[in-house]
């Protein structure tokens, strides 16, 4: 039962006060990338910007304190965009919680019966390719903001947004395209020069200083959206043995990716530290 304790309880018995300060400089830094992190992945998921912070504050201190590595931590992915946003899409927020509450049970069931196991079976290529298609569906997802593009419709599926980018490339603004290139190409040449602070980091500082200074026409998410201050508000969504037996499918898929990404994350991770 030793495996079920949270590794934090294992790492307070010999924590210090010099790693104290590295971790506090380490939240900072990945604070202030996961909230532009969680903001976008929100929006791609079909539900609003506030949606996203408050998922990934909660969602970072549960992992945080329930989590069973010390070399993992968890954060927004968007392996799950699509498929959020189609549950979103067709059952609205209530259905995503169903989908996401059964989807914990499925896990949970699936932990006991020890189907982590049969990650040793997987070919290479299939975690490879799997891996591969989900880059290429971030990168799909990212072509209109890269572009500037004005969309007519919200697509959903990876060939829709595909499709809706070229019937929309005369919206094309070569402003908001300066600016992804900076980007891109300081999270390309930026690791080269030194790898003690994160390049997206000061993607984020740079790609902000030159919108706000140089006063670009670059749509922003205040531009586009308006975040509430205020506290979430607990509700209880409205569940029945209809929506249950619709949503099963969905929640299938988010626990089976959920279980299969973690799984591929620990491989890495155990190569690295053995």
């Amino acid at each position: 039962m030793n495996e079920l304790v949270p590794k934090i309880f294992d790492v307070m018995k010999t924590y210090s006060k010099d790693q104290l300060v590295k971790d506090i400089v380490a939240g900072i830094i990945v604070a202030i990338i996961a909230l532009p992190l969680s903001i976008a992945l929100a929006l791609a998921s079909g539900v609003s910007p506030e949606q996203g912070i408050y998922t990934a504050i909660f969602a970072g201190f549960v992992i945080s304190f329930l989590g069973g590595s010390r070399v993992q931590i968890a954060g927004p992915t968007a392996a799950f965009a699509t498929i959020v946003a189609g549950i979103v899409a067709k059952n609205g927020m209530d259905g995503l919680i169903v989908a996401t509450i059964m989807a914990g049970i499925i896990l949970v069931i699936m932990g006991l019966l020890k189907f982590g196991n049969l990650i040793r079976f997987i070919p290479y290529t299939i975690t490879t390719g799997f891996t591969f298609g989900i880059a290429v569906t971030i990168l799909v997802g990212q072509i209109k903001d890269f572009l500037g593009l004005t969309f007519t419709n919200s697509p959903i599926d990876t060939v829709d947004k595909v499709k809706e980018c070229i019937n929309c490339i005369g919206t094309f603004n070569y402003q908001a395209l300066i600016v992804g290139v900076v980007a891109l190409a300081i999270l390309i040449i930026f690791p080269k020069i030194t790898e003690k602070i994160p390049p997206s980091l000061i993607a984020v500082i740079v790609t902000i200083v030159m919108v706000k200074v140089l006063k670009m026409d670059v749509k922003t998410i205040g531009d586009l959206y308006t975040i509430s201050n205020k506290l979430p508000s607990v509700s209880l969504p409205s569940i029945n043995f209809t929506m249950i037996r619709e949503l099963f499918p969905d929640a299938l898929t988010i626990a089976v990716l959920a279980g299969i990404e973690s799984l591929l994350s620990c491989v890495v991770a155990d190569g690295m530290v053995g």
